[in-house]
């Protein structure tokens, strides 16, 4: 996109690469499926637990999608102290970290970008996604926004308000990078241009992002200028 909105140098025959530019001053990136790949700690805790509870398992994680902990557990175990539970839940999955690992391009698009220019932001919370980065030996962003620090936790937009007020720069100069459909609502409605990762999963569920990319790997940084600089995205028609 141009800043006014309009994508610059798409191709777009049907089945060859398709690239853009996107201008901006700051990337928000949510962590879980984004820039770690952690989806074997998150099954294994939340089967468990929904194990114990006497619950679908499928279903719980199904709803655990790109939401806090305690939202998932307010809505699939009202009865519960969803906080407490959580805790607990949280406390577990920041110890299993074995098979945590950074998804292909992450580092090489972190180290890209300076320190002031991106953020986390993430339904986890900070010693869960600190625990989180650590194993996947990517650098600790200068803005964290966790679970902790919003009242509300996405879809709600305002994880993503508060990074961008952080790091000093308006919404509208902001990319969101997600893969969950809760967190691109909460990037849109944060008034946010928003990339979804679909890392294999199809992007039926990315429908509300502004352009979908198969992973990290697409995504490159370019064009510096004063008052920010270019995303290059490289992807495929038909994801």
């Amino acid at each position: 996109m141009d800043r006014s909105g309009a994508w610059l140098g798409v191709q777009t025959h049907p089945g060859w690469p398709v690239t853009a530019e996107l201008h901006c001053s700051a990337v928000l990136f949510d962590l879980d499926g984004v820039l770690v790949r952690s989806t074997d700690s998150v099954r294994r805790s939340w089967t468990e637990w929904a194990r114990r509870q006497g619950l679908d398992p499928e279903l719980v994680l199904a709803a655990s999608s790109g939401v806090r902990s305690a939202d998932t557990i307010r809505q699939v175990a009202p009865s519960l102290d969803a906080v407490a539970e959580a805790a607990r839940l949280e406390a577990a999955q920041a110890v299993d970290v074995t098979d945590v690992v950074a998804v292909p391009g992450a580092a090489a698009l972190l180290d890209g970008l300076t320190r002031p220019e991106w953020a986390v932001v993430t339904s986890g919370t900070k010693p869960l996604a600190a625990a989180r980065l650590r194993a996947a030996g990517l650098a600790a962003p200068e803005v964290l926004v966790t679970a902790e620090r919003v009242e509300r936790g996405k879809p709600d937009p305002a994880g993503y308000m508060l990074a961008a007020r952080l790091l000093g720069t308006s919404p509208g100069d902001c990319i969101v990078v997600e893969d969950a459909e809760a967190g691109v609502e909460a990037g849109r409605r944060a008034g946010m241009r928003v990339i979804g990762v679909a890392d294999g999963h199809g992007s039926a569920h990315l429908a509300g992002a502004d352009l979908v990319v198969e992973s990290l790997a697409d995504l490159g940084v370019t064009g510096r200028s004063d008052d920010g600089f270019l995303i290059r995205i490289t992807r495929t028609d038909g994801l």
